[in-house]
């Protein structure tokens, strides 16, 4: 039987990941939760939220504004709970979790952002292959369980992994991170609830000016065509990138902010092993959006 409310049924614990720091969470009735793979737009939505909370094209320190609570490095868990109880503006955060590791609230907003998993994979390449030898050190700090592992030299032995093999036992592809496309599937079967709008990668780079009045008009936030206009042009790739510096993340956490480079990278035998992954982790309809947006095929659900 399909369940009709979401319910925390796995605990999310490895390098990067501590699901069970969403139990302290006090939710407010107009809170906003980004929730997406790695590498799928996270930032990018981040900042659009930014720009309609605010009302403004002011320019604020990302990750600071809007908190990665299940990080298990960084800010310790007390610290962050304050800094987020102080916060006077309209909250809004950032998580990685599937829905079946983060807790759910009715009065919550949910925006899901996706992308074509291939792509997906490019970013979290290029993303990967940056990582010194401090920032391994920071990610492998204080935790006791397997290491989170160097970056493979060749771009399909780590291609192989991240479609055949999970960091955790009920995941089968994401590693060495965590589930991509489950991640989203885990999602997708709830897409019929009122607080949860999907966002695809796409339709963002697309059709830009319509996919903002789509999440403002989701979030109850007036908005003007001509300040709709104005955040459009805030977030474009090449105006977010020119603001890397006071946004926050590194300068080479925005990368390309394009589609469709794995077609000169990606064998047949990649490709096939793909399309294996989809069919087992992935509902026709969810492999369908993932692949095309909402307004590449008019199959994607118009939510």
């Amino acid at each position: 039987m399909t369940a009709t409310r979401p319910a925390v049924t796995h605990v999310y614990q490895n390098h990067t990941l501590d699901s069970t720091r969403w139990d302290h969470f006090s939710p407010r009735d107009d809170d906003i939760v980004i929730a997406t793979p790695y590498k799928s737009g996270t930032t990018w939505m981040q900042i659009i939220v930014m720009h309609l909370i605010f009302g403004d094209l002011q320019v604020r320190p990302i990750w600071e504004v809007s908190p990665w609570l299940e990080r298990r490095w960084g800010d310790a868990l007390a610290d962050l709970l304050k800094t987020v109880g102080a916060q006077q503006h309209r909250r809004f955060f950032k998580t990685h979790l599937p829905l079946d590791g983060l807790p759910y609230f009715e009065q919550v907003k949910y925006i899901v952002v996706g992308r074509d998993p291939r792509d997906v994979f490019m970013s979290l390449w290029n993303f990967y292959a940056s990582f010194d030898d401090g920032l391994y050190d920071v990610i492998n700090s204080g935790w006791t369980g397997k290491p989170f592992p160097r970056c493979p030299g060749d771009i399909h032995d780590f291609w192989q992994r991240w479609n055949s093999e999970g960091w955790f036992e009920w995941e089968h592809e994401g590693y060495p991170f965590w589930s991509n496309m489950r991640h989203v599937q885990t999602w997708w079967q709830f897409k019929h609830l009122p607080n949860i709008l999907f966002v695809h990668f796409n339709d963002l780079l697309s059709n830009l000016e319509e996919e903002i009045q789509r999440i403002a008009k989701f979030l109850d936030i007036p908005l003007t065509p001509s300040f709709c206009a104005q955040v459009a042009d805030m977030v474009t790739f090449k105006r977010v990138k020119e603001h890397a510096e006071q946004l926050g993340p590194p300068q080479d956490f925005f990368y390309k902010g394009t589609n469709g480079r794995w077609h000169d990278v990606l064998t047949d035998a990649d490709l096939e092993l793909y399309h294996a992954a989809v069919v087992r982790e992935l509902s026709p309809g969810c492999a369908d959006w993932l692949e095309n947006g909402r307004h590449s095929t008019g199959h994607g659900r118009p939510l």
